[in-house]
């Protein structure tokens, strides 16, 4: 009842939120108050992770002793942030007064006293001393097939990823050939797809398990699937049927790796600016211009091109979709397309797949290339992907927010100092028991977008928020479990080396955190929910 009561307190704050925002927007515009609406997001994300563990704890009949103690931590910590200052960044603290909230933010406080005056140093001591223990906080979804597809990636990953992941890292070395085919046969790349086409036809919230388990083993083994997950929802969405009964089953079996080829040099998210052009020459298309930042770009066989195809009508409007095939890639020759170059980008982490700067010197596509034969589409169908691809995003973030939990907590159980395993400090111990507090509620804020997108409803804000807090976990683990690491964590040898790198991109790729809040912003103040 405690909790029901402060997340009822909760929402009247976020309502106060929108309403003291929406008073600016009447004679200002969203650009020119982006603290005040990107900390809007950030409050109304937190009020929906509230409602997610919320939901959580009622799915698991209250929850488990260790379920109600983490719980009570996320709302703690959440309640202090809403009311004291919730970090949108590691310099930047909402506070009640950005938004003109003070009255508000009192009557919070008082509303959610007995949580916010509580000493919770024994919750999370106890906390992090169960999880010492070997207990975690209830995962099962009560579904046998939903639990029975994570043992299996979880078993794969465990096997099959952990054990060479750091090294293929520090080696910068592809994911072996072998494995992506071992993750094909277990059907990572066509979750998806629809049965007609060869996939397996699943939900995104399985999507969201395998991804999670994947990538607790290595981003980059969780990301393999974000291309062909981006690939096949545009197919099978906005393609002829020729074009889905060509490249659906190919992709579903992994016969097909695509890379999804969008971003431009200084164009960033401003895909209005995109300046490659494609041409009709005869029966096929010549494409000019250039892309970076293109994820497995030579070792896949499929491009999922954003081009200008009416280069006299400007923004969006000109804007067309390609499906453009390609030969693979080898380390010795990795463009070996007429037309087609590139040069790798050398990055800190997201390691496995490699980036590259790509060059389009009249590269030639085939005539039915263009993405359900109809041009200036481009733009609205990539739209379309962009709440399964956030989800899927966040979903990876949870996956490396375990991960850093798990090598922290691992790390604090063994190491002796003083004579004694370090997690007996409290310091130590209350960063293992606000890892998994963060950690649970990421994750049950990205299962509930799943669901919301699965529901078949508009889940562009709900998957925004996902993606917004999962970014943040994903980092906060890390740093935290660095630092129980101590010097060690700085060691190329030590994983939560990599871990660290891998987290930091989450809150830039598939749209940056400053992205993800505009979009919530404007969605929530025009009205959407």
């Amino acid at each position: 009842m405690m909790l029901a009561h402060c997340l009822e307190a909760a929402r009247t704050y976020r309502d106060a939120a929108k309403a003291a925002l929406a008073e600016r927007l009447t004679t200002h515009a969203i650009d020119t108050q982006q603290r005040a609406a990107h900390g809007f997001a950030w409050i109304a994300t937190s009020v929906a992770a509230l409602e997610a563990v919320s939901d959580w704890l009622t799915a698991n009949a209250g929850g488990s002793p260790l379920d109600q103690q983490v719980a009570h931590l996320i709302f703690a910590e959440t309640l202090g942030q809403l009311v004291g200052g919730l970090p949108m960044g590691q310099n930047e603290l909402l506070r009640p007064s950005d938004l003109g909230v003070q009255d508000a933010a009192r009557a919070l406080e008082a509303a959610s006293s007995s949580v916010l005056l509580a000493d919770h140093a024994s919750t999370r001591f106890a906390v992090a001393q169960a999880l010492a223990a070997g207990q975690s906080p209830s995962e099962s979804f009560h579904d046998a097939e939903l639990d029975s597809i994570r043992d299996q990636f979880r078993r794969f990953t465990q096997a099959e990823i952990l054990p060479h992941a750091h090294n293929w890292h520090l080696a910068n070395d592809l994911i072996p050939d072998a494995t992506v085919a071992a993750m094909a046969d277990l059907g990572t790349f066509g979750v998806c797809i629809p049965e007609a086409f060869g996939g397996l036809g699943l939900s995104k919230l399985v999507m969201c398990v395998v991804t999670e388990e994947l990538s607790r083993g290595w981003i980059g083994a969780g990301s393999l699937g974000t291309r062909s997950e981006i690939a096949g929802e545009l197919i099978a969405m906005g393609g002829t049927l020729a074009q889905k009964t060509h490249w659906l089953p190919k992709i579903a079996s992994g016969k097909v790796l695509p890379t999804a080829v969008f971003t431009e040099p200084d164009t960033g998210s401003d895909l209005g600016s995109l300046q490659t052009r494609a041409r009709r020459e005869a029966a096929s298309w010549e494409i000019h211009g250039a892309k970076t930042w293109i994820t497995h770009a030579s070792r896949s066989d499929l491009m999922t091109m954003l081009v200008r195809t009416r280069p006299e009508e400007k923004g969006y409007a000109g804007l067309s979709m390609l499906l453009v095939p390609k030969l693979r890639g080898t380390e010795a020759d990795p463009f070996p397309t007429p037309g087609m170059s590139g040069s790798e980008i050398e990055v800190l982490g997201y390691r496995g797949m490699r980036e590259y700067a790509l060059q389009f010197d009249g590269m030639l596509a085939p005539d039915d290339a263009l993405l359900g034969g109809e041009e200036g589409q481009g733009f609205k169908q990539l739209m379309r992907t962009f709440e399964g691809a956030r989800i899927q995003t966040a979903a990876r973030a949870v996956g490396v927010a375990k991960r850093a939990l798990e090598l922290g907590l691992d790390y604090a159980v063994n190491r002796k100092q003083f004579g004694k395993a370090i997690i007996g400090f409290p310091r130590v111990a209350d960063k293992i028991a606000m890892s998994v507090a963060d950690f649970v509620m990421t994750r049950e804020l990205t299962y509930a977008a799943a669901r919301a997108k699965d529901s078949s409803k508009r889940c562009d804000i709900e998957a925004g928020m996902a993606k917004l807090l999962a970014a943040r976990a994903a980092w906060s683990n890390a740093d935290a479990s660095l630092q129980i690491h101590g010097g060690n964590g700085y060691a190329l040898e030590y994983e939560i080396s990599r871990v660290l790198c891998d987290a930091r991109i989450l809150n830039i790729f598939e749209g940056a955190a400053e992205i993800q809040a505009q979009v919530i912003a404007k969605g929530l103040t025009g009205g959407r929910n």
